[in-house]
């Protein structure tokens, strides 16, 4: 059973910007944070140093991925607390005007020892922000030297973004796609080095047979009328001792994450904007969308409407990906 692949099914990249970095020291770049997640892949030459609020610089070497799931504020620099200028303002200095979507290769620094590294900057749909990279760390850090898949991964990331760069046809869907992968990899790699208790719990969770089927069963029919009962059944054990497991490897009431799960599917729906507030409610299992509203405001802290406009405005306020990075 791969319930990881049932989860991570779901997690679409709407779409991916990707850039290529020529660095030289002394050189040092921050942004407050965008929307997407962000992948980096440490290509060739000097180390560099990546930090984020309330954690101390970790260094990146050749080889080297990183990734921050929700685009959390950042550093990177060439020393660790060095002096960095905003992202926004290099973007503004190297591609001046009107920008889309199109692929960036950028140099800055000082002409000192350089470095090269690709990036890629990935939206992903609102089911996987809140369900899986709601849970991990603000950032990821993949040495070349702790997992075996790490070089693929890192050779993969290259390949990403010099085909972007080359904007062959198709090449919007492909980084899409290639970025996904990307994610279920950097994912699995991460969490079997079981690093975060957040993500620790919901790993153990899926890697529990028992608890896996019931998982897959709340995936595979959300808006089934479960009971505790049921999902006991469908792991093989009695309902008192599916329910203590549960709550012990996931971190949550068997209930509770089938709400979660059913609300995070209603977020996507909701965004998409394509079905009437009653389907949506129907889809998350419930018959009134009265009950599902509320279930939803407690869940959001919206209404589902509210929700669905807040979101509207921020993705058009959010305008272009490259405008969104030179907001920040």
């Amino acid at each position: 059973m791969d319930v990881l692949s049932d989860v991570l099914a779901i997690c679409r990249a709407e779409r991916a910007v990707t850039a290529r970095f020529h660095l030289s020291a002394p050189w040092g770049l921050h942004s407050n944070g965008v929307s997407g997640a962000a992948m980096i892949r440490m290509a060739r030459g000097a180390p560099w140093w990546v930090e984020v609020a309330g954690s101390a610089p970790l260094r990146v070497e050749p080889g080297d991925l990183v990734m921050m799931p929700l685009g959390t504020a950042h550093r990177m620099s060439a020393e660790p607390r060095a002096p960095t200028v905003p992202f926004a303002q290099l973007l503004t200095q190297r591609t001046p005007g009107a920008r889309d979507e199109a692929p960036l290769d950028l140099s800055h620094g000082g002409g000192g020892e350089a470095c090269d590294m690709f990036s890629a900057l990935l939206w992903f749909s609102a089911y996987c922000r809140h369900s899986v990279l709601s849970v991990l760390p603000p950032l990821i850090h993949v040495r070349a030297s702790e997992l075996p898949t790490a070089f693929v991964l890192a050779a993969s990331m290259e390949t990403l973004v010099t085909e972007t760069l080359d904007q062959r046809p198709g090449w919007r869907l492909s980084a899409s796609r290639m970025g996904e992968l990307l994610l279920i990899n950097i994912l699995r790699g991460h969490l079997l080095r079981g690093t975060g208790p957040a993500e620790a719990s919901w790993w153990r969770g899926l890697s529990d047979p028992a608890i896996a089927r019931s998982i897959a069963a709340m995936h595979r029919e959300p808006a089934r009328s479960w009971t505790v009962e049921a999902l006991a059944r469908e792991a093989a054990m009695s309902r008192s001792r599916f329910s203590d497991r549960f709550k012990a490897l996931v971190g949550d009431t068997p209930m509770g994450y089938l709400s979660a799960h059913r609300m995070a599917l209603a977020a996507e729906q909701l965004e998409a904007g394509h079905l009437p507030l009653a389907q949506v409610a129907q889809g998350a299992g419930y018959e009134s969308d009265k009950v599902f509203a509320r279930a939803f405001r407690r869940w959001a802290g919206l209404s589902p409407t509210a929700y669905a406009k807040r979101e509207v405005a921020r993705r058009t306020a959010m305008g272009s990906p490259h405008e969104a990075s030179a907001a920040n």
